[in-house]
């Protein structure tokens, strides 16, 4: 019951889990925003330079079925023909590129740029019919028809909405002057525009919600998996813990080395011992070289008997350097008149000092 619980995805994700979903192409992607930006270019590139596209392609057109300025004595004048072509592909193909590269950016506007470098090659399997029937028949097409069909019935009542004030002015458009039926279309399309950019932005905005709801549950994780990634991030606790072994027997064996260099050894005298190392001459204070409690205190006293190393019995002082120095560490200066007595009582026993 206890595995079942487990490995039910339950949790969110999280943002390692993310950010590897992230590296393989996995993100939140709305089509309708790439849709609406696309539009709302092109809504835009026609409102704005629509008039002056139009009389340019006009111009041209007319070079176009003008025969006198593409024939000459000799026949075709292929090098006008050229130009009146690059001419008419330029006024489309432009305002064309133009709305590929606002689709591009929303896609960037909505991940930034999302390298995925392993979904970069050809699979075969997406070549099966199988495969082909059953991502046509899923669950998954079935809502993306129903959310299109949703979409243009919406977009279609809106329109409706906002002509129908506009439908008793239509038969008066005939006996307005030819000259101000440009202006007139260019108010209606200025209108409709801007209400199918405002019903495909709602649209848009509820896709990314949709969308981002979808992708969040189907990166969910199980709390069997929130506890492996758990511990590949944290590391593994049993292997922290030998790892923390290791490190404290190198350093116990580094401490031990030491004991035998050291100038005096003050102990508690049975639980605490702390070696101190002081030589004349010395610039700066004592340097604590080993510390330890009962069994290594033990082990410190045995070593500096075998090297003869002075033992000297202050337990205050074994207490206090014990808790508040740490390894290869100066004592500090409160301590300074205590350990000197002991550092000069040493060297008067080795015949370093004349006896005071």
């Amino acid at each position: 019951m206890a595995d079942a619980e487990d490995n039910q995805k339950t949790e969110q994700p999280s943002q390692r889990k993310l950010q590897r979903a992230r590296a393989q192409g996995q993100v939140v992607q709305s089509r309708e925003i790439n849709s609406w930006i696309m539009l709302a270019t092109g809504s835009a590139l026609v409102l704005l330079l629509g008039p002056a596209l139009s009389r340019s392609l006009e111009h041209t057109l007319a070079r176009f079925l003008d025969p006198a300025s593409l024939l000459a004595h000799d026949g075709v004048r292929w090098d006008a023909v050229r130009q009146l072509l690059v001419e008419i592909g330029t006024g489309f193909i432009l305002p064309a590129a133009a709305v590929v590269v606002a689709g591009l950016a929303g896609s960037l506007l909505q991940n930034g740029l999302v390298l995925a470098v392993d979904r970069i090659g050809f699979d075969f399997a997406r070549l099966s019919p199988a495969q082909g029937f059953a991502r046509l028949f899923s669950l998954r097409a079935l809502g993306d028809f129903v959310k299109n069909l949703a979409k243009v019935a919406g977009i279609s009542v809106v329109i409706l909405w906002m002509l129908s004030p506009e439908l008793h002015r239509l038969p008066m458009l005939s006996a307005l002057p030819v000259a101000a039926l440009p202006m007139e279309i260019m108010h209606l399309l200025r209108r409709l525009a801007l209400v199918v950019l405002v019903a495909v932005a709602a649209i848009a905005a509820f896709d990314y919600g949709y969308q981002r709801l979808i992708f969040l549950r189907g990166m969910r994780m199980s709390r069997q998996e929130v506890k492996e990634e758990h511990k590949q991030a944290e590391g593994d606790p049993a292997i922290k813990a030998r790892l923390r072994q290791l490190r404290m027997e190198r350093a116990r064996k580094r401490m031990m080395a030491a004991v035998p260099t050291a100038s005096v050894v003050v102990t508690n005298p049975t639980h605490y011992a702390v070696a101190l190392k002081y030589e004349l001459g010395d610039k700066g204070a004592p340097k604590l070289v080993a510390k330890g409690a009962d069994l290594i205190a033990q082990r410190i006293r045995e070593l500096a008997r075998e090297n003869g190393v002075p033992l000297v019995e202050n337990p205050p002082l074994a207490r206090s350097l014990y808790a508040s120095v740490d390894l290869d560490q100066e004592i500090p200066p409160e301590h300074y008149r205590a350990v000197a007595e002991v550092i000069n009582y040493v060297f008067r026993l080795k015949g370093k000092l004349r006896p005071a």
